[in-house]
């Protein structure tokens, strides 16, 4: 399959997903875009068409430092993340896909923190298309974590 069959897939199906998930002052929608090296959510309000709260990784990363060993294994190093779901996850996490999940269940709870700040306790969730799986499940458990209800 070729780049641009595997971007317009994607595109329908975000489409698809958007015209059934909409997003109220109630309830707004909590979309999430994942890129090749980064993980984005925002909470939007479709009927003003505004951003309420942004979140993404790059705020979330925290504590979480990376540091090579001697023998060139990468091991995390943590100080109580304060998003993580536990200090023994993050210690015993050492490849990137785990620090990828570690960090998009960071996201969600970061992202839902700012929520219930602003009074939002509920919101529809958006995949933007992907998979309910991996990273985008990560965040999903994050935000519910976090006291989102969805």
């Amino acid at each position: 399959m070729r780049i641009r069959e595997k971007r317009e897939k994607l595109y329908r199906r975000r489409m698809r997903v958007r015209a059934k998930v909409k997003g109220t002052s109630k309830a707004p929608r909590l979309s999430v875009y994942r890129s090749l090296k980064h993980i984005y959510t925002q909470i939007i309000n479709d009927e003003k068409g505004v951003t309420l709260i942004s979140a993404s990784d790059r705020e979330a990363d925290g504590d979480i430092k990376i540091r090579k060993k001697s023998k060139g294994k990468k091991q995390i190093i943590a100080t109580r993340h304060r998003y993580a779901r536990s200090l023994e996850d993050l210690q015993t996490e050492s490849n990137q896909s785990s620090r990828g999940l570690t960090l998009a269940f960071a996201v969600g709870k970061l992202v839902a923190e700012k929520a219930l700040k602003k009074r939002i306790k509920r919101v529809v969730f958006d995949r933007g298309g992907r998979v309910y799986h991996g990273q985008i499940k990560a965040v999903a458990e994050g935000a519910r974590a976090g006291g989102l209800k969805f």
